[in-house]
């Protein structure tokens, strides 16, 4: 009778030796490997940081080697300007003592002079602060005086050379523009309207003059550190028709605000000006963000034409002419009452 076959399982450490076996790399488990990879990780940092601290140091000692040589040049001008003044002193006693002919005693007087005009000079540019190269210049001149015993011609050398350095370092101080705040020019070319032959403001125009004018004005203002607004009214040479003006009656009430602008009738391009000098003014005067500052309104009438030049007759009807300009400038405190 055949038995049947009975299916018989494997040893249980032989079935664990398997699942033991699926997690080894090269012969090392997973946590093995691990380990392994953050020991090459860190040697890799290691070596990173050691070559970052190695250019560092080689930074820091040409630092230092650097700021040596400095003091060294600095001392070592220091020891040729006191060594000239000691030659001078010495040349001095020599002159007050020395019993020499009147011509010879002449010659070895201009000699002294071209060198105390030398020395003084030399000192004049170590008071502005001369650069170590500059000193070293300095150096070499020194050393062609001493090689020709002192001759006038090298003293006088000596003292181009050192005119030649203040004469650049004032033109580069002179290179330097003069900063000025801008001129605002707000003409009806620009888009800036009145009505004709009236000083009323637009909306529009008022409503620029509270916005973007106001915001410039103010910057300017803070930049340049000014504190007068002028704001001068421009128009064409066209004549005005009407020959009646109220203007002295009613310019005082206006500037107060008790008196709209309206009210203002000016019979001739002067008053017209003026008006609409004062109908701007008085809006910027309402605006905060100029507190502090003083308002002049004034006119120009038809006189000058843009670009600041007088006019020679030029009639008709000219956008740009008519006009309101906005200068800054800063008080003049010799006037102030």
């Amino acid at each position: 009778m055949v038995q049947p076959m009975v299916a018989r399982s494997e040893p249980a450490a032989n079935f664990e030796h398997k699942g033991y076996n699926r997690g080894l790399i090269l012969g090392l488990t997973m946590a093995e490997s691990m380990l392994l990879l953050v020991f090459c990780l860190l040697l890799v940092a290691a070596a990173i940081i050691k070559a970052e601290q190695n250019k560092a140091l080689q930074a820091q000692l040409q630092l230092e080697a650097l700021q040596k040589r400095v003091a060294e040049e600095k001392v070592q001008s220091e020891k040729d300007f006191k060594q000239l003044a000691s030659e001078l002193a010495a040349l001095q006693a020599q002159l007050q003592s020395a019993n020499i002919q009147p011509a010879e005693r002449e010659k070895f007087e201009k000699e002294w002079r071209d060198l105390v005009l030398a020395r003084d000079t030399v000192q004049r540019l170590k008071d502005q602060g001369l650069e170590p190269e500059h000193l070293a210049e300095l150096e070499k001149a020194l050393a062609i005086l001493k090689d020709n015993g002192f001759s006038t011609a090298d003293a006088k050398a000596m003292e181009k050379r050192l005119h030649d350095l203040l004469e650049m370092e004032q033109k580069q101080a002179d290179a330097k523009p003069h900063q000025w705040p801008p001129i605002i020019n707000l003409s009806e070319a620009g888009g800036y309207f009145f009505r004709s032959g009236s000083a009323e403001l637009t909306p529009e125009f008022e409503d620029k003059l509270t916005g973007a004018i106001a915001d410039q004005i103010a910057q300017n203002l803070e930049q340049y550190q000014v504190d007068i607004i002028e704001v001068i009214g421009h128009t064409d040479e066209q004549p005005i028709s009407r020959t009646v003006s109220n203007l002295d009656q009613s310019y005082i009430d206006v500037l107060k605000g008790k008196k709209p602008v309206a009210s203002v009738l000016p019979a001739d391009n002067a008053g017209l000006g003026l008006a609409r000098a004062i109908a701007v003014a008085n809006v910027l005067k309402a605006d905060k963000k100029l507190v502090g500052a003083t308002i002049l309104p004034m006119s120009a009438a038809q006189l000058v034409l843009p670009g600041d030049t007088l006019t020679k007759g030029q009639a008709g009807n000219v956008e740009s002419r008519r006009r309101i300009e906005i200068r800054i400038r800063r008080r003049n405190a010799s006037l102030t009452p």
